[in-house]
């Protein structure tokens, strides 16, 4: 009977692990808090939305709403694959995104690196402000840019080019051009932005690695070699991987702005497909399907790139 009682008042193996995951998070509280914010967002604007996932396997119509609207099953992914415009489609989002992996990416690491060198700070400090400064000047404005100093009548660049007997090149409407220009404003823009966490990576290098390979008589080139890259390789590799899962998000705006008729042929890509047809026709579930496919093969991209840097011995993402 004591035995029954005891048995009865006694807490259990989850009530005793849930006593101790709260014990755990009032010991950290602070830290918690400090990290709801981010904790809501994703809730609020990444999970909870998730729910409209079901649009892309309906016929759905606003009128109906969710619950009402007729469920057609994988017929708007067939649609998607047959459709005449896919595969140009795709290779117009792979193509400007692997330009962006294999030129851009590259570019914050060799400029933090060579941020890195500089002992002026003063000098450091300028020069940090002026590669961060395109960060802050929205898509339009560069397209603004662009327009003005590269239109075939009245560009800068043009009036350059004609001066010095090259002549007159259309940067804007040629299609052979349009890729190559998308990554070199992506680079104008971004790269000097990139170089925040690559800083912080290196600034968190022991000095005494640097003393040990100047002993050793280790070159600034040598030590940035053996001593830099090695540190801060993890560091590479896990935004690689981030960057990879985003291989299908080309970015709406910056495709959208620099498209004309001329270049539509290699300018369309997913974003801007389900902005014409989702947005502008009211196909909803249909451009609900693209999303669903891009995000699919983002998660599918991440997981192999992360498995395979596992692989070779790295941390990953997770």
């Amino acid at each position: 009977m004591y035995a029954q009682q005891t048995a009865s008042t006694s807490p259990t193996g989850k009530q005793q692990a849930a006593h101790r995951v709260w014990k755990r998070i009032m010991k950290s509280k602070s830290l918690y808090l400090l990290g709801l914010p981010g904790i809501l967002f994703f809730i609020v604007f990444k999970y909870l939305p998730m729910w409209g996932i079901i649009i892309a396997f309906q016929d759905y119509s606003p009128f109906q709403g969710l619950l009402q609207s007729p469920w057609v099953g994988f017929k708007h992914f067939e649609r998607l694959f047959a459709h005449p415009d896919f595969f140009m489609l795709l290779r117009n989002t792979m193509a400007i995104n692997v330009l962006n992996l294999v030129f851009f990416f590259p570019l914050p690491i060799l400029l933090s690196m060579l941020l890195n060198e500089v002992s002026h700070q003063f000098f450091k400090r300028v020069v940090q402000s002026i590669i961060y400064l395109p960060h802050f000047l929205s898509w339009v404005i560069i397209a603004g840019i662009c327009f003005l100093m590269l239109s075939k009548g009245e560009g800068i660049v043009n009036k350059l080019l004609e001066a010095v007997g090259i002549g007159k090149i259309d940067f804007l409407t040629n299609p052979d051009l349009f890729w190559g220009l998308l990554t070199v404003q992506s680079i104008w823009k971004e790269a000097g932005w990139g170089t925040v966490i690559f800083l912080a990576a290196i600034a968190g290098i022991d000095p005494q690695l640097y003393e040990a390979a100047k002993m050793d008589g280790a070159s600034r080139l040598r030590q940035a070699w053996h001593v830099t890259l090695p540190a801060i390789r993890s560091v590479i590799i896990i935004l690689l991987i981030l960057r990879i899962g985003h291989i299908m998000d080309v970015g709406f705006e910056q495709v959208f702005l620099m498209m004309n008729g001329a270049v539509s042929e290699v300018a369309e890509v997913f974003d801007t497909y389900v902005y014409r047809l989702g947005i502008r026709q009211g196909q909803f579930s249909f451009t609900t399907a693209v999303g669903l496919f891009k995000s699919v093969i983002g998660l599918i991209l991440v997981i192999l790139s992360n498995r395979l840097a596992k692989r070779f011995g790295e941390e990953g993402v997770y």
